[in-house]
């Protein structure tokens, strides 16, 4: 009688786990998922072509973005950057309204493993251009950041180049750069809290453009840009790559 009992028992036990295996589901991973980023190129996009709406970027004729980029989008809107299988890439950046007068972008580069790049997109819808350079992040031991700047102020002639000067310091930070130019960084302070740029015409107290910046994160790196219309309405963007 007992062997009778725990026969129907082992079974009831044997029937749970057959029927609960039968039950699991497997994932069939129709697309491959990649994992290891260590071989890879980084990217990050900023938008300074003035007038720029609705765009979106393709590389190798695959559509990157999911959100509709501008006139100061940065791409991606926070991290580092995004991830680029190394070796020779196609770009493209476009407006997808089909009424759009803005003319699509499309340049081609060959990105070097474990480097990371910025690319600026400058100019106008109807005539844009873009800048690739390579990003070399370094991580501060102390509490300072760093900092660039970047010159993509629009304008249809030439115009002078351009001093940075830092209230907080009382001296000039970047000086004579020239328009599309973009400068190595330079340590600055983390914790002020607050200080007040002056872009000038090189050599001259003549005011272009000013600007506050206030708290920045200590550690990280960060691009001041200059950009809009020399001749209209000028403005900035700060974006940091980590």
């Amino acid at each position: 009688m007992k062997f009778l009992i725990r026969y129907k028992a082992g079974l009831v036990i044997a029937l749970a786990v057959v029927t609960l295996v039968s039950c699991q589901k497997t994932f069939n991973e129709k697309t491959v998922q990649q994992k290891d980023f260590s071989n890879n190129a980084i990217v990050q996009l900023h938008v300074a072509t003035v007038n720029a709406s609705r765009n979106y970027l393709y590389i190798d004729a695959e559509k990157l973005t999911g959100a509709l980029m501008s006139t100061g989008s940065i791409f991606p809107t926070t991290g580092a950057g995004f991830m680029v299988n190394p070796g020779p890439r196609a770009f493209l950046v476009r407006d997808t309204l089909p009424t759009t007068t803005q003319v699509p972008l499309s340049f081609a580069e060959n990105l070097q493993v474990n480097k990371r790049y910025t690319i600026f997109l400058y100019d106008t819808i109807t005539s844009p251009k873009q800048k690739t350079v390579e990003t070399t992040i370094v991580t501060p031991t102390d509490t300072s950041c760093r900092m660039r700047f970047a010159n993509f102020i629009y304008n249809p002639t030439a115009v002078t180049n351009v001093d940075v000067f830092s209230y907080s310091r009382n001296a000039n930070i970047f000086t004579n750069i020239a328009v599309t130019d973009v400068t190595g960084y330079i340590p600055y302070a983390s914790r002020v809290s607050v200080d007040t740029f002056y872009v000038r015409e090189t050599g001259t107290t003549n005011l272009l453009y000013k600007t506050s910046m206030s708290n920045l994160t200590e550690k990280r790196n960060y691009t001041f840009v200059y950009r809009g219309s020399h001749r209209g309405t000028k403005t900035s963007t700060l974006f940091s790559t980590y």
